[in-house]
């Protein structure tokens, strides 16, 4: 085979894949990324559960979270939640919760109504400045989610689309649903040396073969990749500058600091008396 100077270009600025993971299950949810793992080498992204559930409805307790953010991402049915003010909804298909947890706060959720439920949790690791800031939560309905191509942003901008939820740092998040054969090409922000992919459904090349339940982790570079569809696919991708700090870690907490995450503790243990005395727990 003779390549053309661009076709060696092309080959030589190719961005590869530098892990993989199939994650581990546990009933309906796959847990792709921990900080003992792929968090370790993407943060700020530390934790990411593909979830895929088909049956009846439940409810989640409520339960703490801080120094994190969380963005739930439903592609298919519909998830209940109870925000930290007690307020109650539902998330459709396309919607997006964003929790801020800063320095505590409680929240739960489930599912309100039997069939097919899917879609992705990933966590974000906050910095300094934000990792004992208060407490925010954001729900968006689909019609609020705006799209460039086949992307939907759910976090930063990408193309003439952008997210209306404020990033603690640097970061897109994207969801791309592409048709059997159809191409797309992600050209990373300056300085997101963070890239990552997870496929929800069918599958892609990149060039290497990526199927439902499939993370992989890109070589740290600039470079941009190019996806194509082998069949209908939906994944998501996510990419960063760089989080410079460690990752100290508590139950449901992820902070910078062993100091940041004793402060949030006595927060989350105060909260707790409160949701007790007013009967919440």
């Amino acid at each position: 085979m003779n390549l053309n100077k661009n076709d060696l270009a092309a080959l030589t600025s190719m961005r590869r894949i530098a892990h993989r993971t199939h994650g581990q299950s546990q009933g309906p949810t796959t847990r792709l990324m921990s900080p003992s793992d792929f968090g370790e080498i993407l943060k700020p992204f530390v934790f990411l559960d593909l979830f895929n559930h088909e049956g009846e409805p439940f409810d989640a307790p409520l339960h703490p979270h801080s120094g994190i953010a969380t963005l739930s991402y439903v592609a298919e049915g519909s998830v209940s939640y109870i925000d930290p003010d007690d307020r109650k909804g539902v998330l459709p298909a396309g919607g997006v919760e964003w929790m801020q947890a800063g320095r505590g706060m409680w929240h739960g959720g489930g599912l309100d109504r039997p069939g097919r439920t899917r879609g992705f949790q990933l966590w974000i690791a906050l910095p300094p400045e934000l990792e004992l800031g208060p407490a925010i939560s954001i729900y968006q309905p689909p019609e609020d989610i705006q799209s460039d191509g086949p992307a939907r942003v759910l976090l930063g901008s990408y193309g003439s689309a952008s997210s209306a939820i404020v990033s603690p740092s640097p970061i897109n998040y994207l969801a791309v649903r592409l048709k059997d054969g159809e191409r797309w090409r992600y050209e990373p922000p300056a300085g997101h040396t963070i890239l990552w992919a997870a496929v929800g459904a069918g599958a892609v090349s990149v060039p290497d073969e990526l199927r439902q339940g499939d993370l992989v982790a890109f070589e740290p570079s600039s470079e941009a990749v190019e996806f194509e569809a082998q069949t209908d696919a939906e994944f998501v991708l996510g990419s960063a500058v760089p989080h410079k700090y460690d990752l100290i870690l508590g139950s449901h907490s992820v902070h910078t600091t062993s100091t940041a995450l004793r402060n949030a503790q006595a927060h989350i243990s105060a909260i707790r008396k409160r949701l007790i005395q007013e009967g919440r727990l």
